[in-house]
């Protein structure tokens, strides 16, 4: 999949208070997972680093991509732009 980067000040106004309020709403579930990510890597052998540990990495990255939909999909429901289906 490829991925693209948004170019600086590529949002307006509207766009730039909406990733601020889900950034507000993400930022501390994602310094907890960096947390447990960097706790997990240390607890690790080097020959561990893969393996059973690169999908425990995954699962948390997954999670907090989980995370983000969903504070976007809330954020776009309290402006009525999306509804619970």
């Amino acid at each position: 999949m490829a991925r693209t980067k948004l170019a600086a000040g590529a949002l307006n106004a509207e766009q730039q208070a909406e990733a601020e309020l889900i950034y507000q709403r993400i930022r501390g579930a994602f310094d907890d997972e960096a947390r447990r990510l960097a706790q997990l890597m240390a607890s690790k052998e080097t020959r561990h680093l893969f393996g059973e540990t690169e999908y425990q990495v995954r699962d948390g990255v997954h999670g907090l991509g989980a995370q983000v939909l969903e504070a976007a999909a809330e954020e776009r429901i309290k402006k009525g732009g999306l509804s619970r289906s």
